[in-house]
Formats: C-alpha cells, structure tokens, sequence
C-alpha cells in the first residue's frame, strides 16, 4: 500500500501513515494498548522506549494527518484546546499573538485568563479585514491566530494574503482548521505555519472521541513540539488515535454529504420568514462567499441563523425532534446548539455582541441525515417560534 507522490485527496485519507501490520498482516493499524516496550538488550529497542513518547497506534494517525493537511509531522493531543496549549508554548514572555476576533471560547479563555498571566498579549481582530491585522500587528508580534470559517458567524479569513502579512512581520501563521476540515481547506498549502483541529470533530466524525491534532512543516516548529509534546504528556491515547483514524479513512464522503447538506439548509432557512439572517460562506449574499470559492472546496456543514430574541431561539431549540440539543459540531448527525449560552458562554457579552454572537443567534451542524428530514425539523420547530 505504497503512495505515489502523486495520489490523491481521498486515497491519502484512506492510506496515508498506515501500513498493514508486520505481525499479523492486519490491514488495519491495531490499537497497542501499551504503557511500556520490552528492550532486547541494555540501550537495544525497537523504536518504541515509553508510551508517552512513542506508541504505533498514535505515530500511525500522525502520519496520516501530517499528509492529509499537506505538511512534514502532525503532533496529536488528548484534546484541541491541548494541542493550542502546545502552540502556546512556542511563545515567551512578553511576546505579542494577534487572533481572530470571533475565536472559539475556549480559545478566548486559554489567551485571556490563563496565558496572559504569564506575560503575553492578545489583540482581537477581524481578521477577514487585513488592514485590521496590519495596524495590530507590533515588534513584539510573534504569531497570527487565525480561525477561518469563525465559529459561529463564519467570516472567512484570506490564507494566502494572512500569510504574506504575518511572514513580513516575522510571525508564524497559525490556521485552526477545525471548521472547515482539510477537505474543504489546507492552508499549509496557503502559507500557514501551523494548522491545528479539534479531532473530536470533523476528522473524527462519530462524536465519539475527543483529541486534538498540530501539522507543521517548518523543521526547528516539528523538533520543538515533539519535545513538549513528550515532556508536557497531554497525549492522545491509542483508542482515540484508532477512532479518528477510522474517521479520517470516511472524511472526502462524509464532507460530501455535509456540505450537501448545509447549503441546503441555508438556503431553506435564508427563504424562511422567521428567519432574519443566515451567516452561510456558500450563499450568495455573504460578504467572503467570493473568496469561499477561491480558498475551499466547498462551503462546509457549519451554519447560524439569527431569530432576533433569546425567547425565539428557545422556542426554536426546545421544538427540535431530528436535530441534537448539544455543543460540539462534525458528528454525522445533525446538532444545533445556542453559542451565546453554549460554547461562546466563556466570552464576555459585550464581546459577544460587538463579533455578531447574540442571543437569538443559533448554531446548527448539519449531519448526514436525509435533508427532507432534517429540513421538516427544523420548519416544525419555527413554528413554534
């Protein structure tokens, strides 16, 4: 199962990092639940010494996301707010990260109430305006944070642009690509430094896992995160390494279905009476859908839609049948969820209200169910509002 220089998006997926097992000839990676290796000899291994150093299981889905997301090695993490703690750790007191504005919260938190105790600093921009990141930008600016599509108002950021920006400034260009997945974006292939996901959702798929994953290709980016990698231990372990393994093998049909099905019900919804405003990068009238079918393959299964009240959106949510009241998002089931008091809770409200994340704004990660199921939920649940 040797790849060519030359295979493709969904054969990579399927193949890359992985090789049938040499004891058994399994064709799929096992899961070496190990904590230790037996030395044949004293200073004699095989490779492996400790599991938190090393495990096959685990180095098998870090080459397979390595390719997958174009770059040299990928470092996997027991969650993604672990693998952004590790890229947190390329910085040094007193330097200065420039971040999307509409951020995940969990990142706002980590930035705002852990690491700047220790003497660095954030500026929040949008970042999808190049002028706003070039006027934030300092001597002391050592990395641009970037979340392209934002979660949950789906403004899209220029990679190719961000990344000519943050080199002229001797910065790192860090992309979270949770959102979007490889398969609609590789912004390593745009000039990113740095790609970083939350494996527990599109990569994995199945909401049955919780990891995160750093692809990088600079070599002196790859020796440092190896070290902390190993020397902080915040590992992804071997069953959740073999279930995003898994997932990454269905990634091209699965992304097929959510894109699918997320334009389908944007447009449902952008036609919808009840509905004031559908933030959608495949509609026509959002303000980056240009740039959307220049960078992406695709607009993705990421969508919010604005009611113009808490009490609308709790009548809304409360009314679903079909769709999961639940954070996260990249499952092959349809969720729907409430940022404002979900997963944006941790961001401050006025935060919240100046990026566009207000209380009658809901979220919905569209599954691969049938979408005439998915569109006759979502229009009983209106009724009630």
């Amino acid at each position: 199962m040797k790849l060519t220089s030359r295979a493709r998006f969904s054969t990579v997926c399927l193949h890359a990092g992985q090789e049938p097992d040499p004891a058994t000839g399994a064709i799929i990676t096992p899961i070496y639940q190990t904590s230790t290796y037996v030395q044949d000899a004293l200073g004699q291994h095989k490779g492996y010494e400790y599991a938190r150093t090393q495990n096959p299981t685990r180095m098998a889905l870090e080459r397979n996301l390595a390719a997958i997301e174009s770059g040299k090695e990928g470092f996997a993490f027991a969650s993604g707010m672990a693998a952004i703690g590790a890229i947190a750790t390329m910085l040094k007191s007193g330097d200065h990260v420039v971040v999307s504005d509409n951020t995940y919260g969990g990142t706002f938190r980590l930035f705002d109430k852990v690491l700047r105790r220790y003497q660095l600093s954030f500026t929040y921009v949008d970042t999808s305006n190049l002028d706003e990141v070039e006027r934030a930008m300092t001597p002391a600016t050592r990395m641009l944070f970037v979340e392209t599509p934002t979660n949950p108002v789906m403004r899209l950021t220029d990679l190719r642009a961000a990344a000519e920006l943050a080199h002229r400034h001797d910065a790192r260009l860090v992309v979270d690509n949770t959102f979007a997945s490889p398969y609609l974006q590789r912004p390593i292939e745009f000039g990113a430094d740095l790609v970083t996901h939350s494996t527990t959702k599109y990569l994995n798929g199945h909401s049955d896992s919780v990891g995160g994953i750093v692809v990088a290709h600079r070599d002196d980016d790859i020796e440092w995160l190896r070290f902390v990698q190993n020397a902080e231990g915040a590992i992804l372990s071997p069953f959740d390494s073999f279930l995003v393994l898994r997932g990454t093998k269905t990634l091209p049909i699965r992304m097929q279905a959510h894109n699918a099905n997320g334009l389908a019900l944007a447009q449902y919804l952008s036609a919808h009476p009840k509905v004031q405003h559908v933030h959608y990068p495949g509609l026509p009238s959002h303000p980056h859908h240009a740039l959307a079918k220049t960078q992406m393959r695709g607009f993705g299964g990421m969508l919010a839609f604005e009611l113009g009240s808490l009490e609308a959106a709790r009548r809304m949510l409360n009314g679903v049948k079909l769709h999961a009241l639940a954070e996260s998002l990249g499952g092959v089931e349809s969720l729907i969820s409430h940022p404002a008091s979900m997963t944006h809770a941790s961001v401050p409200a006025e935060r919240r209200a100046a990026i566009g994340i207000t209380d009658g704004l809901v979220r919905i990660s569209a599954g691969i169910e049938d979408i005439d199921d998915l569109t006759e939920d979502l229009a009983q649940a209106l009724e009630n509002v």
